[in-house]
């Protein structure tokens, strides 16, 4: 019999960041009250679902996104390094798509490969992490229904990487919105199928600055 296992990588809400800038790993960034809010509802919208096993990036806007999922499911969160935010030199800085910086001399020599890319981590790097994560959830997991709580750039890239497709991308076009699930659907050890589902659209709808969130 085939055993069937879902594995839900789940992007965090939104966080209080009211300097705008590309947080990345720094420590301090924690959510928003309306990211608190989110969180909530992604949770309510796997209620009734089978989730035994969570686990969350050890930033503290995953850990926190989390909490929910562990108060409603009743198990605990375990930290998951390898769901960490991509490394990125731009860290700490105010940037952001479109805003110049890429035609900025002084950045030059940091973005001169945009397919690796070379401003931080590796995209396959990121992808090999991400899948090795996942596929521990899995296994934590079988038959059941795991969440991994994420950033938006590893999860985007992992789901690129999932459907064999090229890394490098566009940013401004990553379905991966905040406090989204993408549902990783396993029969036994093989990729049956991904899903995507936005549980806090109508609360992205109320802040302006939502889906464009630094730091992701």
């Amino acid at each position: 019999m085939t055993t069937t296992t879902v594995v839900h990588l789940l992007r965090h809400g939104e966080v209080y960041n009211p300097d705008k800038v590309l947080y990345g790993r720094l420590p301090g960034y924690k959510l928003s009250e309306l990211g608190g809010q989110m969180a909530k509802a992604a949770a309510e919208a796997l209620a009734g679902h089978d989730v035994t096993h969570v686990v969350a990036s050890p930033l503290e806007r995953a850990q926190q996104t989390a909490e929910p999922f562990a108060a409603q499911f009743r198990v605990p969160v375990a930290i998951e390094e390898r769901l960490i935010e991509s490394a990125n030199w731009f860290e700490g800085k105010r940037v952001a798509v479109g805003d110049g910086a890429l035609r900025n001399p002084r950045n030059w020599w940091v973005v001169r490969n945009p397919f690796r890319p070379s401003w931080g981590e590796a995209y396959l790097e990121i992808a090999q992490r991400m899948y090795v994560a996942v596929l521990a959830a899995r296994e934590a997991a079988e038959g059941h229904e795991a969440v991994c709580v994420s950033h938006q750039l590893p999860i985007w890239i992992l789901r690129r990487y999932l459907e064999k497709r090229r890394l490098w991308h566009d940013p401004r076009r990553r379905q991966c919105a905040l406090a989204s699930l993408t549902s990783v659907h396993f029969e036994d050890t093989k990729v049956a199928g991904i899903g995507y589902s936005e549980p806090a659209a109508h609360l992205i709808a109320t802040s302006p600055d939502a889906r464009t969130a630094k730091g992701a």
